[in-house]
């Protein structure tokens, strides 16, 4: 599926729309208070999409101002190096994911699919100065959330960069145990570093050691 020709039209009239609103509001509510005013221009955006699996929203090459914020689903991004994908991250609930095209204005290095049908606030650049012009606190989070995102993506590589295969799955497990279930085999074993074969081997040799 190609980018946002598959996106659903906004969910803000399904069933699902008020559960959404108040999973984002909620969620701003740890940064910041807002208003009911405030609420509305949110509203009046546009911003929740709903998602079909296998949505490609960003491609190798092309240019985007779009951030993704996942309400509900898993999405990732992930390179295709001579032909095999290469997995660099997964995004599920409550996580957003800003690609680095969108704040250099250039062609996009890696794609990014949805894992499963979601559902997403999906916001562009544009948008966010026009929002953060008229309520400076939007910007404040905006910062805040950067901030928290960095670090965490520091935090994450060093782990990553200094961990054998086998500690990466157990700090996965330990930490997104999810989505062990939720992603594909191949797509896990190529987030870890290893061949899926790989994987299912240390996946068995670990169940082994819990045994004994």
């Amino acid at each position: 599926m190609d980018k946002c020709n598959a996106f659903a039209p906004s969910i803000t009239n399904n069933s699902n729309s008020q559960i959404m609103k108040n999973t984002l509001f909620d969620f701003i509510s740890k940064y910041i208070t807002l208003t009911d005013d405030e609420k509305n221009v949110l509203l009046s955006l546009d911003l929740f999409h709903s998602v079909k699996k296998g949505t490609i929203l960003l491609k190798e090459g092309q240019k985007s101002k779009e951030s993704y914020f996942v309400l509900k689903g898993c999405i990732r991004s992930y390179y295709i190096l001579d032909g095999e994908e290469k997995t660099t991250a997964f995004y599920t609930e409550m996580e957003a994911l800003t690609p680095p095209c969108v704040i250099n204005k250039m062609p996009s290095d890696y794609y990014v699919s949805c894992v499963e049908d979601s559902i997403l606030t999906v916001s562009n650049s544009d948008m966010e100065v026009e929002v953060n012009s008229k309520f400076p606190k939007f910007e404040i989070m905006c910062r805040m959330l950067s901030e928290e995102l960095l670090a965490k993506q520091r935090i994450d590589f060093d782990e990553f960069k200094t961990s054998s295969p086998e500690q990466r799955y157990l700090n996965l497990l330990h930490k997104r145990p999810d989505l062990i279930q939720r992603v594909p085999q191949h797509q896990l074993a190529s987030y870890l570093g290893i061949k899926p074969q790989s994987l299912s081997r240390l996946r068995a040799r670990i169940t082994e050691k819990d045994k004994s």
